[in-house]
């Protein structure tokens, strides 16, 4: 079998099993399988697989129509330009989180302060301190989250890219952990935002594979964000920012939640498909 039979194959198999792009996951799963950039395949669409690279590329091919996240299969997401490892131990970054890490960074890289202090709540695979710690070499991070596996992850991850000198990690349910005192010039969140109810329907890759601590977000949705709205203000600088992902169809809940905690909601911004995904907030 060669190496475009090989691709069409596992594309027709996808095709079958439902997946988005069957073809572009086809090639990413080869090139794994054969330790090449992807952009090496057109290459070799004649070379002949061996025997071990066929029985490792069906092995994979066979997990991904399971609907194991190719990412947990590679082991790999990239984020924000940046190759950090992913596992079942945190949820899989998303490319609309890349905008809130964006928000943060353009954000800090304005300040006057040499060196911003940044808190993270819920870190996951740590991809939004690591993202702002990598733009902003003057930045010192707090990344916390109630998993034990998730942080050992996002350190692992942290010390990766390089930056784990500047990122400290905490095991804290919100912020019941952090000193009284201590206060930040931001806070950015991407806390569980999916309703109960409605994990059950969600993407198999999504609903099998992912955290549940990292999806519930209760019987709304929005839990934690009233936790965020309630004791987030004061770990803040005076006039410092927070900064939110959220769910669909959440935007005007969360403007009324946190107006009635007077805070000032400064914007709701929208994901690459056009959609209400960010809010930013201020204490005055």
């Amino acid at each position: 079998m060669t190496v475009l039979e090989a691709i069409r194959k596992t594309t027709e198999f996808f095709e079958r099993k439902g997946l988005d792009s069957p073809r572009l996951q086809s090639e990413l799963l080869l090139a794994h399988a054969l330790s090449l950039p992807r952009m090496k395949l057109y290459l070799n669409f004649e070379r002949a697989l061996t025997s071990a690279e066929q029985d490792k590329f069906r092995e994979l091919s066979r997990r991904r129509g399971t609907r194991e996240p190719l990412q947990h299969i590679v082991g790999t997401v990239s984020f924000c330009g940046l190759e950090l490892a992913c596992s079942k131990a945190a949820l899989i970054p998303r490319p609309e989180t890349e905008l809130l890490a964006q928000m943060a960074w353009e954000h800090l890289q304005a300040l006057p302060e040499p060196a911003p202090n940044v808190l993270d709540i819920g870190t996951g695979t740590g991809c939004l301190p690591i993202a702002i710690a990598h733009r902003c070499l003057g930045a010192k991070c707090t990344a916390v989250d109630v998993s034990t596996d998730a942080l050992r992850l996002a350190r692992s991850n942290a010390e990766y890219c390089g930056v784990a000198e500047r990122i400290q990690f905490i095991e804290s349910d919100g912020f019941s952990a952090l000193e009284p005192g201590l206060r930040f010039d931001l806070i950015v969140s991407n806390p569980p935002y999916i309703a109960a109810s409605e994990i059950k329907t969600l993407q198999p890759e999504v609903r099998d594979f992912d955290p549940l601590l990292a999806l519930d977000g209760g019987p709304d949705g929005l839990v934690f964000y009233r936790r965020l709205a309630a004791e987030a203000g004061e770990f803040l600088n005076p006039n410092a920012p927070l900064m939110m992902e959220f769910g669909d169809g959440q935007a005007p809940a969360l403007r009324e939640m946190f107006s009635r905690q007077n805070w000032v909601v400064e914007a709701v911004r929208q994901d690459y498909s056009q959609r209400d995904r960010f809010l930013i907030a201020r204490r005055p």
